[in-house]
Formats: C-alpha cells, structure tokens, sequence
C-alpha cells in the first residue's frame, strides 16, 4: 500500500494526470507483489520473512526519494486528486464493484475453482495437471494491484499527496479484516466496513468532542483488530495449503 501510495503521488506530479499516477502507483505496487512472489513461490522461501522485508522496503524506500527527489522528508507536493462523485472517491465505487466481481470468479468459474485448489490442496491440484505456481503468481501480484489501489485512494484520492507511514498500519487490519471475513469476499467487505466505521467514529468523536479520551478513540480501530483476531482466529478456516509450497 505505501508503495503503491507514493508512486500514485509521484506519478501524478510528474505527469500531471491522476488517472496516469493511478496506473503507475499499481504497477508499482504489483512489481512489489512480484519480487514477493518470485521469492516465495519459485525460491520458496518463507512467506512471513518476505513479506516482512517488503514491508520495511516500502517504510524506508518512499522516505529515501522524497528526502532525495523533492529535499522534503515529510512527503511530496501536492498533486491533482482523482474525481469523487458525491461525498466518496471513484475508488471507493470501484472497491466496492471489485468485491462481486471477484467473488464470482472464485466460486462460479473455472480459474476460481482452480485458484481455490491451488490455495487448498496444491499437490492435488498439480496431480490433476493445474499449474499452481501460475495461479499462484497470478494471485500474489493481483493482490498486489489492491494494495496499490488502496494506497493509491489514501494519496491521490483522499489527501493529494503522498506523506510517510500514510497508511498507519491499515495493512495489517486489511489482514485481520480477512481473518475476521473468514477469508471470504463479501463477509470480508463486512468487516472493512465496521474497521471504517470504527475510524470514522474516532474521527466524529474528535469534530464533536465528545467526553471520551482521545488516545482511546484514536486507538478503537487497532483494539477493534485485536478483538476480531482473538474472538474469531479460532474459528476462521484459512486455506489448507497456506503457507506451504507446492512440492
């Protein structure tokens, strides 16, 4: 997300169009999601220690060029937003569209019922002649492409502009909104939307001052995070092939 959210920013200031910053902010993004899957997928290595040094690559490198681009350490310049229709970004819209979409293509299609395999019993899959390395890339820089989407609406959407650490650990209640969605795409969506509620409620409290301590509010969408993860961790089935390389 950050990576995808600095180079949306960049990429509008140098082009002057949001919608190209846009494009490159999820290239960006999916080259990411693809170092991640060369590392784990064809060197198979572990996923958590990859996943951890993209991670820190995407705190630390946005700090570095903005320090050497534009001599600011804070973030970039301004940049032209993309369009809101009504009170919300055309992100958001098109988030909530991808949902159906992606739902469809999982439970109702031939690759989804492929992907599932390739994610639940791999070596199954690979017996039956399903290339689960293929799927596999598929998925991870695919997912990468979302990430870059939700970066993207936090610099070039929302703020326009793109400034350090902007997604304030956003990420990581992405993966508890997952846990609590019992990795499924529609209850998932449910559960992103009671994390944004939990956010926009702390920032509500903040406008109307309302007698509640303010570190509490700030801090009801993490604690709302560890609530899911402890209530529902136990119960929620992730796939069995997690994890694991295919051979």
């Amino acid at each position: 997300m950050l990576i995808g959210a600095f180079s949306a920013a960049a990429g509008g200031i140098w082009t002057g169009d949001p919608f190209a910053g846009l494009a490159i902010g999820i290239a960006a993004a999916m080259l990411g999601a693809t170092i991640h899957a060369i590392w784990c997928i064809t060197f198979q290595g572990d996923q958590i220690v990859a996943g951890t040094a993209i991670n820190l690559l995407g705190l630390g490198i946005p700090t570095f060029l903005t320090q050497r681009i534009w001599s600011q350490a804070g973030g970039t310049p301004s940049v032209d937003r993309l369009p809101a229709f009504g009170p919300l970004n055309i992100l958001v819209y098109l988030a909530f569209l991808i949902v159906p979409i992606v739902h469809v293509t999982l439970f109702r299609t031939k690759p989804g019922l492929r992907i599932l395999a390739s994610g639940e019993h791999p070596r199954a899959a690979e017996s039956v002649g399903i290339d689960v390395g293929r799927y596999r890339y598929a998925c991870v820089i695919a997912s990468g492409a979302l990430a870059g989407l939700g970066g993207a609406l936090l610099s070039i959407g929302d703020l326009g502009s793109f400034s350090a650490n902007m997604t304030q650990g956003r990420g990581f209640i992405a993966l508890a909104a997952v846990i609590f969605g019992n990795w499924m795409p529609i209850p998932t969506m449910g559960a992103t939307l009671l994390f944004g509620f939990a956010q926009n409620l702390g920032i509500q409290a903040q406008v109307k001052d309302w007698p509640v301590s303010r570190d509490l509010i700030l801090a009801l969408p993490y604690l709302l995070t560890l609530v899911a993860i402890a209530g529902f961790v136990r119960r929620s089935a992730p796939p069995a092939g997690l994890g694991r390389h295919a051979n």
